[in-house]
């Protein structure tokens, strides 16, 4: 298998499946539409590549070395994951657009810094495709999973949308977005017993 291939494959998995980012991606195109779901998506998808950059030129190893910052990282990132989840959970289900209640991209961008997942997947990218030093290869992996982390969080917008066709009145979304807060709530505090462990 090409490396490209295999970039594509690792970026595609790591970005598509379940996490913080992308819940709450699902709960904002769910309550808010697709169009009101792109400045989160495009903030958490560039806060993630930039950390995938950065990791890759070397401050993965300087993190490792300080297991502080990892573990000011863990809860910090979860205190704003929980935050965000408590946020959704308690948010008013009005059909109308409430635009302060719509995550923004410094939150997207932000919570990609935060989050433990994201910082594992750049670990575990750089470190699988031995891409400390080799800055071409950065360039190029970076590149593959911009385009494809863009795709695989979008998903999650346009999956939510269309899930508030099936939740059309306030109390059906009212019990989504508690399933949607509870849930990322439980995600955070498993990320922070994963680091524990």
């Amino acid at each position: 298998m090409s490396s490209i291939v295999a970039m594509c494959l690792f970026s595609l998995s790591m970005s598509i499946s379940p996490g913080p980012v992308n819940l709450i991606t699902l709960s904002t195109g769910a309550n808010h539409g697709l169009r009101n779901a792109v400045p989160f998506v495009s903030g958490a998808t560039i806060g993630f590549t930039l950390l995938l950059f950065l990791i890759g030129m070397g401050l993965g190893s300087v993190a490792v070395e300080y297991g502080l910052f990892l573990d000011i990282l863990a809860y910090g990132g979860t205190a704003l994951i929980c935050y965000m989840g408590f946020k959704i959970a308690t948010s008013d289900p009005k059909l109308e657009i409430c635009r302060e209640s719509i995550p923004r991209f410094s939150q997207g961008f932000l919570l990609q810094w935060l989050n433990p997942k994201a910082w594992a997947a750049c670990i575990a990218g750089v470190s699988a495709f031995d891409l400390v030093g080799a800055h071409s290869r950065l360039v190029l992996f970076v590149t593959i999973y911009f385009v494809i982390c863009y795709f695989g969080i979008g998903c999650w917008a346009v999956i939510g949308e269309r899930i508030h066709l099936i939740f059309r009145t306030p109390r059906s979304l009212k019990l989504f977005n508690l399933v949607m807060g509870g849930a990322l709530v439980l995600v955070a505090l498993y990320l922070l017993l994963q680091r524990q462990v």
